[in-house]
């Protein structure tokens, strides 16, 4: 242990050493002032604590439970647990087989305990969740010796404004873990918080109807009833130029594919350009009503006609 703390120290320290997994290092001794070789302690929240974490996030845990419930079938058994944990690293869920259990209890994996990298320095929770992406973290790459008998594969979760919420964990405490094994492993890791993600997505907008934008079925827009895109995925956004994160500000459809999609019947079609002229126009009447070629009474009487009052 003391060889490999000497070692973390080092490299961390090294000015020409610029790998990720260095980086990491380099955080957690320097940022966070933790030391490799340390026991570290009263890392887990009380039961009340824990119950007000689950709370706020509420049905996002109903969405991600069976996901996660389908990798644990796939990885249960090669000895391995599923966790996730909320946006600060703390853990809210784990799956693990009743033998196994005790290994990961004693590894502290357990609901209530905080894996961010601020706690436990480089691991693949907290590791995961700063970086905001797939992480493998090998036995001794991780920072603290007491967690070098671990492997972890992490995938962080977004919610649909493109926020990291959320962190998918497969951990193994198996010595003969390999990282050809973890390769395989970690793919469906990320497919499972793409999934998680979709699902998310889909829920936040009960009401809309979805349009794929891009490539694979992780590509959506949510469209409400007036042909306004409300909510894109993080696929969607990349593949449209979208802001990465944020609240999607509402605007056409046929703007953003550059196809008119589905507009059946005059009222319909006419509803639908009056609305698209306002968003454009960032609900300013008197712009909108310019771009139709009508003036400002006019529109609003239509406006008015079309239930469009209010907008």
């Amino acid at each position: 242990m003391r060889h490999h703390a000497d070692r973390v120290i080092e490299r961390a320290h090294a000015a020409d050493d610029l790998t990720p997994l260095t980086a990491s290092w380099r955080r957690s001794a320097l940022r966070h002032g933790l030391d490799p070789a340390a026991e570290i302690h009263n890392l887990r929240l009380a039961q009340t604590e824990l119950a007000t974490r689950r709370e706020a996030l509420g049905h996002f845990l109903t969405v991600a439970t069976q996901p996660i419930d389908e990798l644990y079938r796939i990885v249960c058994g090669s000895g391995c647990a599923v966790a996730l944990t909320d946006g600060d690293g703390i853990l809210l869920e784990r799956r693990t087989a009743a033998a196994d259990a005790a290994v990961f209890d004693a590894w502290n994996l357990v609901p209530g305990t905080d894996w961010s990298e601020s706690a436990q320095g480089t691991n693949g929770i907290g590791t995961c969740l700063v970086e905001g992406r797939q992480v493998v973290i090998h036995r001794d790459q991780h920072f603290l010796s007491r967690n070098t008998g671990m492997s972890c594969l992490d995938a962080p979760i977004h919610d649909p404004e493109g926020r990291v919420i959320a962190a998918l964990d497969v951990s193994s405490a198996r010595a003969d873990q390999t990282e050809a094994l973890n390769t395989m492993i970690v793919a469906l890791v990320g497919q499972t918080a793409r999934q998680i993600e979709t699902a998310w997505f889909r829920a936040a907008f009960p009401a809309a109807r979805f349009v794929v934008a891009g490539e694979g079925e992780q590509g959506l827009l949510a469209v409400d009833r007036d042909d306004l895109a409300i909510g894109a995925t993080r696929e969607a956004r990349r593949a449209l130029g979208l802001p990465r994160q944020g609240a999607l500000k509402p605007r056409p459809l046929i703007d953003l594919l550059g196809r008119d999609d589905d507009l059946a019947g005059f009222e319909r079609a006419e509803r639908a350009a009056v609305i698209r002229a306002l968003a454009r126009a960032d609900g300013n009447v008197s712009a909108a009503a310019r771009a139709l070629g009508v003036g400002r009474a006019t529109l609003y009487r239509r406006m008015r006609r079309l239930g469009l009052e209010g907008r």
